[in-house]
């Protein structure tokens, strides 16, 4: 009777035991949690939503391309004009990788691995040119080095010459322009990478009896190479779809992104949709060339990374170091310094002196007053606003289904994000234009072009992989238990999304989207190829202004852009330090 009372009660308690150890969660295992039928649909509708606004417009130029049969690409192939352009292209993308490293390189060694006076200073100017857009960039070139630019005409004068000294046209000129603007993206990875140097490594090197070129070759670059290769990448994709400098320097000299411009005004779509094509797959081929050669390279530090700086050795370096770093803050400054002076000069007042004659306030205060002046500024900042926010809200799904779901369909919803970073813009514009001029419901097409809508659409899909990565960043430090322990204690999903994701998703979201609201601010590639009348930002109308002459009026848009976008950025940052995220990371 008692082994049948002690069997019962150990079966009750065998139950009671299997009953709450189901009410136990189990232990988190990674980053991946189980299927969510929310999160399911999340990730099918962004993954509809990427199809449709990514793959289907550059898809409809590859179909396009194909209408006539092969006739646009034997068009193409026999056209000396395209196959310049081509030529022109790959010459512009090396050769701005070639000058962005000869000027970013030695810099960051010498700002990184030196110490001297004035280089806090030249640290700080070094970036300058990245706060520049594309576009204001291009117009303070032209102000300073252009055939009656101000450096241009001291030179003639200095040497006493009937005719200026060059001038700044072609492919090398548009090269020159590049090495400015994107020698930055150099410094700034290089630079990284030695402050996380080991600098034993070459003390260790240099006791072993290797000498500074030994050293350098087969020490220092191969542990540099990752930085130098995200450099290269970077520097390449951006100069390959490059738009502003090929458009106003390139003279007689054509690449791809303005000849699709140039083919597509004079009615030849089919050509324009070919070149779209080739230069679309000439970016994929390249991002793929270098992200293997990058992968080639394991190369990895073992040190504790410790990086010192030495002082400059002989007294002459301590002389010349000094002026040296002076003269370069004053050459990186005189562009932005000529925007501001020449947003003073009247319009029509300089001619052939060697600065303004005239100064006045009128063309600031034709902004202010005139409205068909201040309806670009008005659009520039509503269009970038509403990209932003769009932005800001589908990047972080993304992120988030990416980074903390288990859903279907989301290694091919990031490969599909980061899609738009290797096309160019050019063809992520004449791709919408294609697409999304007619309403077709069948189709999956909504009229678009010629309204005000298609500009905050382009740049919103541009800027996808700039923020999505940029938030996946930061949701991949959190440990990812801690949503669990959120659930678990009773919060919501949306509790939980409030209260624990957010604030570890906050870094990379304000780091996003600033960096998408000053690309959008500034746009012009995408820009001059779908705007209307009606929804011209400030980028377009500072070319309306320079081909009219009107350099006053020009530059002080280019002075209000450059204010933007230091506006952009002091409010990300203030946002990005006014309440830190203290989430614990894994």
């Amino acid at each position: 009777m008692r082994d049948e009372q002690d069997g019962a009660r150990e079966e009750r308690d065998l139950r009671l035991l299997t009953a709450s150890s189901a009410l136990i969660p189990p232990p988190s295992r990674g980053i991946r949690r189980a299927p969510n039928t929310g999160l399911a649909v999340v990730s099918l509708g962004l993954l509809a939503l990427l199809l449709w606004s990514v793959v289907y417009p550059n898809a409809s130029i590859v179909i396009g391309s194909f209408a006539g049969g092969l006739g646009a690409w034997r068009e193409f192939a026999a056209s000396p004009a395209d196959l310049d352009a081509l030529r022109g292209t790959v010459i512009v993308a090396i050769g701005s990788v070639v000058a962005a490293l000869l000027l970013g390189v030695p810099l960051a060694f010498l700002l990184t691995r030196t110490e001297f006076r004035g280089r806090r200073l030249l640290g700080g100017v070094a970036t300058l040119p990245a706060a520049l857009p594309p576009l204001v960039g291009v117009l303070a070139f032209l102000f300073l080095y252009g055939e009656s630019g101000v450096v241009t005409r001291i030179v003639q004068r200095m040497l006493g010459l009937h005719e200026p000294p060059w001038s700044l046209q072609g492919l090398t000129a548009v090269i020159f322009v590049h090495a400015y603007t994107m020698y930055v993206y150099v410094f700034l990875f290089v630079s990284a990478g030695l402050e996380r140097y080991d600098t034993t490594l070459d003390e260790a090197a240099l006791g072993l009896g290797a000498s500074r070129g030994l050293l350098l070759r087969r020490v220092t670059l191969p542990l540099l190479m990752p930085a130098i290769a995200g450099a290269m990448l970077l520097v390449f994709m951006s100069a390959l779809g490059s738009f502003s400098a090929p458009y106003v320097f390139g003279g007689g000299a054509r690449v791809l992104a303005t000849q699709i411009l140039v083919s597509k005004l004079n009615g030849s779509i089919g050509l324009a949709y070919v070149e779209t094509t080739v230069l679309a797959v000439t970016a994929v081929v390249a991002l793929l060339l270098l992200r293997r050669m990058e992968g080639r390279r394991p190369t990895a530090m073992a040190g504790k990374g410790r990086a010192t700086r030495a002082g400059a050795r002989s007294g002459a370096a301590r002389t010349l170091l000094p002026m040296l770093a002076a003269a370069l803050v004053i050459l990186l400054v005189l562009p932005h310094l000529m925007v501001v002076l020449v947003s003073f000069a009247r319009d029509g007042a300089w001619t052939t002196q060697l600065l303004p004659p005239e100064y006045t306030l009128d063309n600031y205060r034709k902004l202010a007053t005139e409205r068909a002046l201040w309806r670009p500024i008005t659009n520039s900042i509503g269009m970038s606003a509403i990209a932003t926010v769009a932005n800001a809200i589908v990047c972080f799904a993304i992120a988030y289904v990416v980074v903390l779901s288990k859903a279907p369909g989301r290694r091919l919803v990031a490969l599909v994000a980061a899609l738009p970073w290797a096309i160019p813009a050019t063809a992520i514009a004449l791709g919408l234009a294609a697409t999304f001029d007619r309403t077709a419901p069948l189709q999956l097409r909504v009229l678009l072009v010629g309204t005000f809508w298609i500009l905050p659409l382009a740049y919103f899909i541009r800027n996808i992989p700039l923020v999505t990565s940029a938030i996946e960043g930061s949701l991949r430090q959190m440990d990812p238990t801690l949503e669990d322990a959120a659930r678990g204690l009773g919060a919501s999903r949306w509790l939980a999304l409030r209260r624990v994701i957010l604030p570890a998703a906050r870094p990379g979201l304000v780091a996003g989207t600033m960096l998408a609201a000053v690309a959008a601010v500034g746009e012009f590639v995408a820009s001059v190829v779908l705007y209307t009348h009606a929804n011209r930002p400030i980028s377009v109308e500072i070319l309306a202004q320079v081909r009219s002459l009107s350099f006053g009026t020009a530059a002080a848009y280019s002075v209000l852009l450059i204010l933007l976008v230091l506006a952009i950025t002091v409010g990300a940052r203030w946002a990005g330090d006014s309440r830190p995220a203290r989430v614990p990371a894994g």
